[in-house]
């Protein structure tokens, strides 16, 4: 519903209905959690993968450079949330591991960008595929207009959070 000035009216729910509506939020909040926890686990065992050695931390940097190619460290700062002073280690660490460089940005010789080598770019597309076929395997009772509407509903939730 629509006020006059085009703005979303409040709508009026009965007793019912909220204590509906708060029942099925606990159930998404407890399903959050549960999922959380597995992604977490899931992140150290495919950080793992990639290297004995890396932290999910380090992981979720990796698939930041995967998604955005090569940034500046204060753009990865900026995308993950994380402090400046964690992304430097962690930028740090994954040099030691041969897994990212960091070389001149082309568009200033002045500034330095950080980069996946050919050893990153290998192991996490090793890893991305694993992945994957992992999520197809425990997706495959599922049909596809299941797989649409869960992908659909993730969107939304991404989007509100």
């Amino acid at each position: 519903m629509v006020d006059v000035v085009g703005r979303e009216a409040p709508v009026q729910r009965t007793s019912t209905q909220r204590e509906d509506r708060r029942a099925a939020a606990q159930a998404v909040e407890r399903e959050l959690s549960v999922l959380f926890g597995r992604a977490r686990s899931l992140s150290l065992l495919f950080a793992a993968e990639v290297h004995p050695g890396l932290d999910a931390a380090s992981y979720a940097l990796l698939l930041h450079l995967v998604d955005t190619g090569p940034v500046r460290a204060a753009e990865l700062v900026e995308r993950t949330g994380l402090d400046k002073s964690t992304v430097s280690r962690q930028i740090a660490r994954l040099i030691e591991l041969d897994l990212v460089e960091r070389v001149a940005d082309p568009s200033d010789g002045r500034a330095r960008i950080v980069q996946l080598t050919a050893t990153g770019r290998d192991r996490l597309d090793q890893v991305r595929e694993h992945r994957r076929r992992r999520l197809r395997e425990r997706l495959e009772s599922w049909s596809a207009d299941d797989m649409r509407t869960l992908s659909g509903l993730l969107a939304r939730l991404n989007e509100a959070l």
